[in-house]
């Protein structure tokens, strides 16, 4: 499972809300190969079922992993920073066993 604090979900509202998504949208969060850690996170909005996505929802937000991703995310924590060392989503994956200096990838 993947958990949202208040500060991501306020962004997730925030976004869904701008670009007009209605309620059949959900986070998809997802691995992939690339980034100087290996594996880079990916996040984005989508409607569209895939075969094998696991579903869960936390502070009311429906997320969405593919079963590949759900292997290296399970137990990831999404929060959002808007301070001045950058802004926007942050992992906090601890299966991670090595990340890079800006957060965007990790290995295992």
């Amino acid at each position: 499972m993947v958990t949202i604090t208040d500060k991501a979900r306020e962004r997730v509202l925030q976004i869904m809300q701008a670009e007009q998504y209605d309620d059949t949208y959900f986070v998809r969060v997802a691995v992939e190969s690339g980034g100087c850690s290996g594996l880079s996170y990916k996040l984005h909005f989508d409607n569209e079922e895939k075969k094998g996505d696991q579903f869960c929802e936390d502070n009311g937000i429906k997320i969405c992993l593919d079963i590949k991703s759900y292997l290296y995310l399970a137990g990831t924590e999404l929060d959002y920073s808007d301070g001045l060392n950058g802004k926007g989503f942050e992992f906090h994956n601890p299966n991670a066993s090595r990340t890079c200096a800006c957060g965007e990838s990790f290995s295992v």
